[in-house]
């Protein structure tokens, strides 16, 4: 079991499960749900190496090393720490 953390709260997250529904409970805003307006961004604080590789939706946002998209990522195992950008 993986786990979301967002300002001193957390949420578990099946392994290799999306982080959108942890990402929800923990108050992140979004949008379209789908990669294209970039509302849920986050910053990685801590173990963007738990989180799978950006995918094109995200590479096609020009976001920053740190900077995931909610609705788009995948939890390996571990923590990961955000914060809403």
């Amino acid at each position: 079991m993986a786990t979301l953390t967002k300002e001193n709260a957390s949420a578990d997250v099946i392994d290799g499960d999306a982080i959108q529904p942890a990402a929800d409970q923990l108050g992140v805003r979004f949008g379209c749900r789908h990669g294209r307006c970039g509302t849920c961004k986050v910053v990685v604080v801590d173990g963007m190496e738990n989180l799978s590789p950006k995918n094109e939706a995200e590479e096609g946002m020009n976001l920053e090393d740190n900077q995931r998209l909610c609705c788009q990522a995948k939890i390996i195992s571990g923590t990961v720490v955000i914060e809403q950008s």
